[in-house]
Order: C-alpha cells, then structure tokens, then sequence
C-alpha cells in the first residue's frame, strides 16, 4: 500500500508504544482521517494512558479512551500486576494476558462500526511475537472474519509490522520520518520508563537491540 485512501478512515489501536505509534504514523500516511482508541486494563503503569494521551494531543488526533479494567481481574499477570515478577523464559512468557488482543480488537470494531471507520489498523508481529498467541497472522486473519460477520461489514485489519523484525519496524519508522519521534516520544518499557526505557526488561532488550542494528546498518549504507 503505497497511495492515500481518500475518503477512507482507519482506526488505530494505540498504547503509545513504538510499534502503535509506527502505525499510527503509517495510517496518517495511507488513510484520509485517523482516530486512535487505547484501552485502559490495569497495565502496571497509568503512564501509557498517559503518553497515549500526549502523542494523540500532539498529532491532533480524535482518541477514544476505554475501560477495560474487567481484563485485570480475570487474567492477573506481571503485565498487570505488580505483585509478579517480569519473566522472559522459554514458552509464553508471564507477560501474556489472555484474550486481550481478542477482546481490543472486538472492541476497536464495535468503536469502529459507530464511527464508520472501514480500517483498522494495529500493530501486532509475529516475527518478534514473544511468545504470544494472540499476535500471529491466523489469529488476525481470524479475528477479521469474525469482526465482519458479526457486525455484517467489510473492515480490513491492517498489520503493517505482522512480518517485520524490531530492526525493521525502526527502518519502517524511518521511512516515514518519525524514527527520532518514535524513539524519544514512546513508552515500551515494562518498567514505564519513556524513550531509551530501563533497558533491563524483555520490552526494552528487544527494542534496543532492533536500534542498535537498524543504526548501524543504516550507517554502514552512508559510508
């Protein structure tokens, strides 16, 4: 997809992480109108609503803020709560909340469907997955038809970085001009530190290494 949509609005699911944000610039540049939705769950840091807010504000983007603290309470774990170590170990890590992409993207289309936006836009990867179920392709391509079907419409979920690596996804946000903005602006850090993050946790390792590779590729090409 290369040219603007005209006439067309996409609706991106939104944490204020590098990878949403990386969609959210993407669907800018694709989709006529853009309007964000992020949920509220119990994540261990009110800071992601936080700088969810901030970009949204700063983008000047319609942003849809819901409730979903049910989430929380059905399915405790060390992204939730923090009574429970971070653990990165062979197998899905502790990090997983079950249904959780299950249940945003039922929601985004419900929003979807009373806004009128044909597109829906996240920013799930089975590439660097970590392990969870709920990001691989079939479950999208799944999720779709049953979006459609339920609701008797034709959306279309986008997954611009489903087959993109953390090296790529930064060469993505650098392709459309945001690199710098994606990393200073974002939150991905499960520790709730913004931009460079604690640089400890699985989140934050997985995205520095994809920097790191991504910036010296990118200057071995300018030598």
């Amino acid at each position: 997809m290369s040219e603007v949509l005209h006439n067309e609005k996409a609706l991106v699911v939104f944490s204020g992480g590098q990878d949403s944000t990386t969609c959210l610039f993407y669907a800018l540049k694709h989709f006529e109108s853009v309007e964000l939705v992020t949920f509220e769950y119990g994540q261990r840091h009110a800071k992601e609503i936080e700088v969810a807010r901030h970009i949204a504000k700063d983008q000047d983007l319609k942003h849809h803020v819901l409730d979903m603290s049910l989430l929380s309470q059905l399915s405790p774990n060390a992204l939730t709560s923090s009574d429970i170590a971070i653990s990165d170990n062979d197998g899905v890590p502790n990090t997983f909340v079950p249904a959780r992409n299950l249940l945003f993207l039922s929601f985004a289309g419900a929003l979807a469907y009373q806004i009128n936006a044909k597109h829906i836009v996240t920013g799930v990867c089975e590439t660097d997955f970590s392990g969870y179920p709920d990001c691989r392709d079939s479950f999208i391509k799944s999720m779709n038809l049953s979006l459609n079907l339920s609701m008797d419409r034709d959306f279309v979920i986008h997954t611009p970085l489903m087959w993109l690596n953390k090296k790529e996804t930064w060469a993505l946000s650098d392709e459309l001009g945001v690199l710098d903005y994606v990393r200073y602006n974002t939150l991905t850090c499960y520790n709730g530190i913004i931009a460079e993050g604690c640089g400890t946790c699985p989140a934050c390792r997985l995205r520095q290494r994809g920097l790191e590779s991504y910036l010296e590729e990118k200057g071995a090409q300018n030598q």
